[in-house]
This record gives C-alpha cells, structure tokens and sequence, in this order.
C-alpha cells in the first residue's frame, strides 16, 4: 500500500503516505465548491509533474557532478468546463548551476521523460518551459 486516504468531510481529504507517515491535506478549489484552503487533488496532479521533473533531473545531475540545489519550478493548472478535467499544466523551470549546452540538453530530456509526464494523459497540454540560471 502506498497510502490511505481519509475523507474528513466538508470536501477535505487527509492522506498518508505509508512508508514515511507524511501528511497530505487536500480541499475542494473554490470554483468547485470548497474553501481552496489546501491542495486541491487536480492541483497536486499539476505540482507532481514538476516535483517529478525536478526529482529525475536532480538523479541525471547528481549522476553528471552537476548541482541544481536552488532550482525552481512554477506550476500553473488550467481547467476544462466540460468534462471538468485538467486541460493544461505549465511549469517554467529556473534551473541553476548548469552551464554546458550538452548538459542542459540531457537534463531537459531527463525531464520530458520523468514517470508523471508519460503518466499524464496526451489529452492534458504540457507546456514546458526550461530557464538557465
């Protein structure tokens, strides 16, 4: 098991991730009834793609003696009406302390490919933007 999920109602979930007892809170967005006072479950769809970009790429930039500690990621979710579904997610990634062009092309690949990505489905737009700080 990965994780439980409890629903402690007023359109608020807590998950718990098994392995290390992490605490995730999610809430319903306001435009979909809730308070949006935590992650919504989409919003964490969204922040996933990025965690998971910036995680393969720091594994590909640790393996290449390259150090992208201070590295961002802006994420932003756009919704569908009908069916209510993720229509796009855009993340613009400032990357630091890389400086070779072959090595921004391996990081780059290494992020295009990271699990999430190629979870999603292609009905979700990706729009990937990758800056070099």
């Amino acid at each position: 098991m990965t994780s439980k999920v409890t629903y402690l109602g007023d359109l608020r979930t807590s998950s718990i991730h098994i392995q290390s007892g992490s605490e995730i809170i999610s809430d319903a967005p306001v435009d979909n009834n809730g308070k949006g006072e935590a992650f919504s479950p989409t919003d964490t769809v969204a922040n996933a793609l990025a965690s998971c970009m910036m995680t393969v790429m720091g594994i590909k930039a640790r393996d290449m003696n390259v150090d992208i500690k201070g590295s961002t990621a802006e994420v932003t979710k756009i919704m569908k009406a009908e069916p209510r579904c993720i229509g796009a997610i855009e993340v613009v990634l400032e990357i630091q302390g890389v400086s070779e062009p072959k090595d921004k092309t391996i990081l780059e690949r290494t992020a295009m490919t990271c699990p999430v990505f190629l979870s999603l489905s292609e009905d979700i737009e990706k729009r990937i933007t990758f800056n070099w700080k």
